[in-house]
């Protein structure tokens, strides 16, 4: 269950307080519904919905090398946003970094239209308390595939943040402040990538690109990319690929999925010893989020990366290497 209270609002109260949180995603928390049957929330999801629609407006402008480089550029970089710090740093906490640090990547998380960290860490945390079990928010075993890619957050059950889940870092009131007004950051994506196009549409005329080009292509292009690249994890890598551990759950490696999310596909590595900065236990399972990781590690930006241990690898456990 969220951290809020079951208070039913008047029908009028409940719809001005959804389009109210379009924008203040904490507003009335007090009246969100956390049971029942879940089933989406249509007004509160106009967003989401207006995001994906944004895309065919590359019926009208067109494309250019410039664009799809820049969209597949910002997908990766705001990938690993997510990999790299919403799952592993403030979900799994996997390795350590300065204050600062944190807040940069917290912002860049912020523009992948994921909601805020505070949240998707709280959710991610629950998800791995009761994976695949009834209680899980978005198993394919239970709910469906649909339910485990999307469905599950386009539901009020699900819309509050599970603050109780995550309070080493809701200490943090910069932290709390991106949670609660998560359409800031994709809000200044959207003009910081069609501020780009103008720029080079006025100065490198030759590249071909425009500001409304860019902001399709850069923004609602590669975010909904993005997002359907995240939801995989929840959906496909818990239907399709390879179980090397016993887990209880039913997550999957896949190496197609590794590649599209920069590491993340091998998730039944995760599960089964999800402290690891490491999810591609092997030198042959790629893992782009750690090798960046790593590189940051050089420069002193992160630290106290934790890698696999050997019996973790070989799927023993501890005790057994001490009688061995």
């Amino acid at each position: 269950m969220s951290d809020v209270s079951t208070i039913q609002p008047t029908r009028g109260q409940d719809l001005w307080l959804t389009v109210l949180r379009w924008f203040d995603s904490w507003a009335g928390l007090e009246y969100m519904k956390t049971d029942g049957v879940p089933k989406m929330d249509w007004v509160r999801c106009f967003p989401l919905i207006a995001v994906h629609l944004m895309c065919l407006g590359i019926i009208w402008v067109g494309w250019s090398w410039t664009a799809v480089a820049v969209a597949v550029a910002f997908y990766f970089l705001r990938m690993f946003a997510i990999t790299g710090w919403y799952h592993r740093y403030f979900s799994h906490r996997t390795f350590k970094t300065s204050r600062a640090v944190q807040f940069a990547f917290a912002l860049l998380g912020g523009s992948c239209a994921q909601r805020g960290p505070l949240w998707w860490a709280g959710h991610h945390r629950h998800h791995h308390i009761a994976s695949d079990t009834p209680d899980d928010v978005h198993s394919p075993r239970h709910g469906g595939f649909l339910w485990s890619h999307m469905g599950w957050f386009t539901s009020q059950t699900h819309f509050a943040p599970r603050l109780k889940n995550i309070q080493d870092f809701a200490k943090y009131p910069e932290l709390r402040f991106l949670d609660r007004f998560d359409i800031l950051m994709p809000t200044v994506a959207g003009f910081g990538m069609f501020g780009l196009g103008k720029l080079l549409e006025a100065y490198a005329p030759g590249l071909g690109t425009t500001g409304p080009q860019m902001l399709i292509w850069g923004f609602f292009v590669s975010t909904v990319a993005l997002i359907h690249g995240t939801c995989t994890i929840n959906s496909l890598s818990h239907v399709y690929g390879s179980q090397r551990y016993v887990t209880g759950d039913d997550s999957r490696n896949n190496f197609i999925l590794a590649l599209i999310t920069m590491g993340e596909g091998w998730h039944n590595n995760h599960h089964y010893y999800p402290a690891s900065t490491r999810q591609g236990f092997y030198w042959w399972e790629v893992d782009m989020t750690y090798y960046c990781l790593k590189m940051m590690e050089k420069v002193g930006l992160v630290w106290d990366i934790r890698d696999v241990p050997n019996y973790v690898r070989e799927g023993k456990s501890k005790q057994d290497t001490l009688t061995a």
